[in-house]
């Protein structure tokens, strides 16, 4: 009679072992040695197809896939997710187009200051940067921020002089000026004033939405997430928005994602955006979708707040929403997807 109990026992537990295993089949899986990154260049409502012709897209998405691919080289050879989003932002940084780095915008005395932020979704380490304008990569001194000193965030001058140290590219401030970007200043200040415009007529004038970011996922399966931006044309002296600011403009969590995001800062600081989406997938179970839909559309827009955010979640999808006309978005899977997006299309 005891063997009889035994063996139904263990009958029962290979039973109970088997219907786990299907049941964890059902959970998603990352493809070993898959990758992925996705990027966004802002998102405004001036992002429309009347403010840009077939030739001013086609300049943007040449600049997105440039963006995409120096990340993708990165993947492609095993390299790691941090690096590969620290390439693709410096392709835009180094683009008038965008409103980060060469490109940034002017504040109210007319100065830029430039504002960063990257994080490891693997240690949770992160670094930032805000009011620099000294740098030629706001990108590359968050992470100098991460790897070389104990803090988060450094600002203003004393990033600067740190920076210096470290060995960072430092260039003058004339570096920055771009005549369209000085326009748009003039224009918001309300001065008729205008500059030779000389070789920036394909910038979209939005004086709010030029920010730019990626996340990608490496071989290993570590997200990393960064954001750069110059701010809003026109910004008060000193102000900072959400992108140097971890858990508000830029996320990552292997636990959950990566986010970057774009748009009004101050109400993206105000819900906490880019964490509020990973809490919603980690700790209530949602999509990746709704979780960006209930941030953006039911938390950001009622304060007021535009803009959008671009996910890639542990499984290498990748996800993005905005509440503007348009976003400029793209992506590159190691699946061979490639798609590159400006308008909004629903």
């Amino acid at each position: 009679m005891k063997k009889i109990i035994l063996v139904f026992i263990i009958g029962f537990i290979i039973i109970s072992c088997n219907s786990e295993v299907k049941t964890n089949d059902k959970t998603p899986k990352r493809d070993p040695n898959s990758f992925a990154i996705v990027i966004h260049g802002g998102a405004g409502n001036g992002i429309v197809p009347e403010n840009l012709n077939e030739e001013k897209q086609k300049v943007y998405k040449d600049k997105l896939q440039e963006a995409l691919n120096a990340g993708y080289f990165v993947l492609e050879k095993g390299g790691k997710s941090i690096d590969a989003i620290q390439e693709a932002i410096k392709v835009l940084e180094d683009s008038p187009l965008f409103n980060a780095g060469k490109g940034a915008v002017f504040n109210s005395e007319g100065n830029q200051e430039m504002d960063a932020s990257i994080m490891d979704g693997k240690t949770l380490n992160s670094g930032a940067v805000a009011g620099i304008n000294h740098v030629k990569n706001p990108i590359l001194a968050a992470r100098m921020v991460m790897d070389s000193t104990k803090h988060v965030m450094l600002s203003g001058k004393g990033a600067e002089r740190i920076m210096e140290k470290l060995g960072l590219e430092m260039v003058d401030s004339s570096y920055f000026f771009t005549s369209n970007r000085y326009n748009q200043l003039k224009r918001l200040q309300g001065n008729q004033t205008r500059v030779v415009n000389t070789s920036n007529e394909n910038i979209l004038n939005d004086n709010k939405y030029g920010t730019v970011g990626a996340v990608a996922i490496d071989k290993q399966g570590n997200i990393a997430a960064g954001t750069s931006t110059g701010g809003i044309a026109n910004k008060k002296y000193g102000r900072i928005g959400d992108s140097p600011i971890i858990g508000a403009g830029t996320y990552a969590n292997n636990i959950t994602c990566g986010i970057s995001c774009t748009g009004t800062g101050e109400y993206f600081i105000r819900t906490v955006a880019a964490h509020e989406v990973s809490n919603l997938i980690q700790y209530k179970n949602t999509h990746p979708m709704e979780a960006l839909h209930e941030v953006i559309f039911n938390q950001i827009a009622p304060l007021g707040g535009e803009g959008g955010m671009i996910l890639l979640d542990k499984y290498g999808n990748v996800f993005w929403d905005f509440n503007t006309k348009g976003m400029f978005r793209g992506y590159k899977k190691s699946t061979g997807d490639n798609v590159i997006e400006i308008f909004n299309l629903n």
